[in-house]
């Protein structure tokens, strides 16, 4: 994208050297795929995996703060960034596979991990498979897909808010590729609009950053596999038991009764915190308080 037709999109390696830290963005082969990745600061491995329709970047404001406790590892999911796009495996069972074998890949037994939105979903998965890999995990926002999932309402009354309409048509084959197509900015800009509390807080930069990262024919159908992966995901959620291992459940205005009802039927050590000001994308809602939570919770 040239300054003529809009803001010049950084690649990843620019973006990681723009943070302090030491940042730097690397690629792996691992579990049959290839994940991209940008790690920087030292201490205990962190491993941070964002949602939709972001990239690693969407950690970008709490990164150089966690750097200087941690060794971040901020990673693009399968499908996602700059990791490659294959047929399947979209699966969070699979996804976190890749998690665990970039982790073994970067030398470590057991590592800390956090996610946001389907980042979230991949680290419950990379916990309740991988708990001997797995030393904390925190949870912002979104739970894995269970059966209350068939339950979501297709229609909201009206002054209750929107519903997650993308999460059904995100299903559909092949059909978001061509009506999302060229016009992935558009949604990108419609799910900041209706679940972002300030649309400052995501700029011009960040938003064609996402935007580049999606528009094309792999990059939309390999979102779509991740909602396409529910049933299974659903499925696999019923084989698992209770997390032995700590976890944070952070949710917003909306979801933080939700999550204290919920978590601790997840799991037996469950710390539950709140992003009042945070309407969904915590990292950039409110990054201080979100840096706060997660240095105290992984200390």
């Amino acid at each position: 994208m040239t300054a003529e037709h809009g803001p010049v999109v950084p690649t990843d390696e620019e973006l990681a050297r723009s943070l302090p830290g030491d940042f730097r963005s690397h690629l792996a082969d691992v579990n049959g795929t290839r994940l991209h990745y940008v790690r920087g600061g030292s201490g205990e491995p962190l491993v941070l995996l964002p949602g939709y329709p972001q990239t690693w970047w969407a950690w970008h404001k709490v990164l150089p703060a966690l750097a200087e406790r941690f060794h971040v590892i901020a990673a693009d999911l399968r499908g996602m960034g700059g990791s490659a796009r294959p047929a399947g495996g979209y699966d969070k069972k699979t996804m976190a596979a890749d998690i665990h074998a970039l982790v073994r890949h970067l030398g470590y037994q057991d590592v800390h991990i956090a996610g946001h939105d389907m980042g979230a979903m991949v680290a419950f998965a990379f916990a309740a498979n991988h708990p001997e890999a797995t030393r904390k995990v925190a949870m912002l926002d979104t739970p894995h897909p269970d059966e209350s999932y068939y339950d979501l309402r297709l229609m909201a009354r009206p002054g209750t808010g929107i519903t997650r309409w993308w999460w059904a048509f995100n299903q559909v084959r092949d059909l978001p590729q061509v009506l999302y197509g060229g016009r992935m900015r558009e949604v990108i800009d419609w799910l900041f609009e209706h679940a972002l509390a300030d649309q400052s807080l995501i700029d011009e930069r960040d938003r064609a950053v996402y935007a580049q990262r999606y528009d094309s024919p792999e990059g939309i159908r390999a979102a779509c596999a991740w909602y396409q992966a529910y049933h299974q995901d659903i499925e696999d959620r019923k084989t698992y038991g209770k997390l032995d291992v700590p976890v944070l459940g952070i949710g917003s205005r909306h979801t933080y009764e939700y999550f204290r009802h919920l978590l601790p039927t997840l799991a037996g050590d469950v710390r539950v915190e709140r992003a009042a000001d945070s309407v969904h994308y915590f990292p950039e809602e409110e990054p201080e308080l979100i840096t706060r939570y997660l240095l105290d919770f992984f200390a």
